[in-house]
């Protein structure tokens, strides 16, 4: 089926050839970090992970959020999304191999990355990540071609794939729950240090993802002859609207309990990514942003009218996608270093080469989406026709 990907329209190619670019040049940009090494990016001494970290970061949520997909309709036996199930597999393909994508620029020297095969270290929430990511990317894989390879046949999925099938449900929420403890067992970040990172990383994720989803279906729609569904996205958008006051709310729990409480070090970051500190304030324009973008967005959804309108779904769910992005993949990330554990301030902002290494894997994404998009919206056309 493979062969599918490599056969296509004008704009179909023009658009892959655009991403092509983009990954070209942010290869380049790569090979100049791996010659002349970190010291070329914003990263420093009191801010150890930049955006590349960020994106990785947001990027698991993405595709963990696959699984809202996948449980209706395995679990609960929620026939509607049998349509999208594939696409939100393949969304998870791509948004983990941009995961681990991130974690190899981010390490400066990719062989580094051996050194946890070659010293495996249980007691680290590495060794664990590392598992549930790759493992996740295989249950993707796995499950979504050989679903789609019955699909063709005209036949129901083999008997010997549904224990994947679940496993792949608890893999995916494992892969965010595991992220976040990276950052809730630094004993050192306060802004990080609270027993509901986890719960905050899953609400975003069954935020954005689904968000993202219902994109491109709605693009899947007025470009190809597949129709996703209107019931299948409007289900998603109730999933969206749920899960985005949740990750709204979670927030705002953390602000009552920092000022509240009135300790120093749980005020500083939320007080320097709102407010500046100390006369240092890179990040308030980026967080008020995403404040507006989310309340737009649940200002639109909230009203079910709004979510029935495609139009209106499109702009609430870009609004969410974007809240979301800065949230996690700025602020949550960054803020989380300032100030440092000796209450020093040390800012950060992303160099040239560190944002077209970055646009460069988002290229490779979503090349790899586009051609697996492209893989199974042509086999789901010919069972029509």
């Amino acid at each position: 089926m493979l062969e599918k990907a490599f056969v296509g329209g004008r704009k179909y190619w023009i658009w892959m050839a655009c991403l092509l670019g983009f990954m070209g040049i942010g290869f380049i940009m790569w090979l100049y970090q791996f010659r002349e090494g970190l010291g070329i990016t914003g990263m420093s001494r009191d801010i150890s992970w930049g955006v590349y970290i960020a994106q990785f970061t947001f990027l698991v949520g993405v595709a963990a959020a696959a699984v809202m997909v996948v449980l209706p309709y395995y679990v609960h036996h929620y026939k509607a999304f049998a349509r999208i199930t594939i696409l939100a597999e393949f969304l998870g393909v791509a948004a983990v191999t941009m995961c681990l994508l991130f974690i190899i620029v981010d390490l400066g020297n990719p062989v580094r990355a051996l050194n946890v095969l070659l010293h495996p270290t249980p007691r680290s929430i590495l060794f664990w990540d590392m598992i549930v990511l790759n493992g996740y990317l295989f249950l993707n894989i796995f499950i979504g071609w050989n679903v789609l390879t019955a699909e063709r046949k005209g036949s129901a999925p083999p008997g010997w794939l549904k224990p994947f099938i679940y496993i792949s449900i608890p893999w995916a929420i494992s892969i965010h729950t595991v992220t976040a403890f990276l950052y809730a067992g630094l004993p050192g970040r306060h802004f990080w240090l609270t027993a509901i990172m986890a719960a905050r990383f899953l609400a975003s994720a069954f935020a954005a993802g689904p968000a993202m989803l219902i994109i491109f279906c709605l693009i899947v729609r007025r470009t190809t002859k597949f129709d996703p569904g209107k019931e299948q996205i409007r289900t998603l958008s109730g999933i969206v609207t749920y899960a985005m006051i949740l990750n709204v709310f979670f927030f705002l729990l953390e602000v009552f309990t920092a000022f509240y409480s009135q300790i120093p070090g749980h005020m500083h970051s939320i007080v320097y990514l709102f407010a500046g500190l100390h006369g240092h304030g890179a990040l308030v324009p980026w967080m008020w942003t995403s404040a507006f973008f989310a309340a737009v967005a649940l200002t639109l959804l909230i009203v079910p009218a709004g979510r029935r309108a495609d139009d209106v779904l499109a702009v609430a769910c870009v609004c969410v996608f974007i809240a979301c992005w800065i949230d996690k993949g700025v602020g949550l990330v960054i803020g989380g270093f300032i100030p440092n554990p000796l209450e020093h301030i040390t800012e950060y902002r992303a160099t040239v080469p560190e944002i077209l290494i970055t646009l460069g894997v988002w290229a490779t994404g979503f090349f790899i989406l586009t051609a697996l998009y492209k893989v199974a919206i042509t086999v789901k056309e010919e069972l029509r026709a």
